[in-house]
């Protein structure tokens, strides 16, 4: 899951795996493979950073960090990774 800003200031979390194309016209457009498109202040650039570092987080066992928070205020997001390493551990 990544953090993007609507054009009027919104915040809004969408899941990066479902991304089928990031367009720049001149606005932001991601549109979902369900065909939803959401128009965000961040570049293009931007939006595949946050996926490429979403992704890494997940593969890495890292915190995904939601942009202007400083990392002490931000949540542990990467204790769902853990919980289901334990559970099959346990399996």
């Amino acid at each position: 899951m990544i953090w993007v800003t609507r054009l009027r200031g919104q915040t809004l979390v969408i899941n990066a795996d479902l991304i089928e194309s990031i367009e720049h016209t001149p606005d932001t457009v991601i549109t979902m493979i369900d065909g939803r498109k959401y128009m965000v202040e961040e570049s293009p650039d931007e939006v595949v950073g946050r996926t490429v570092q979403y992704r890494s987080a997940v593969l890495h066992g890292g915190q995904v960090e939601r942009p202007g928070r400083t990392p002490e205020a931000a949540p542990a997001t990467d204790a769902s990774i853990h919980l289901l390493a334990e559970k099959r551990r346990n399996d």
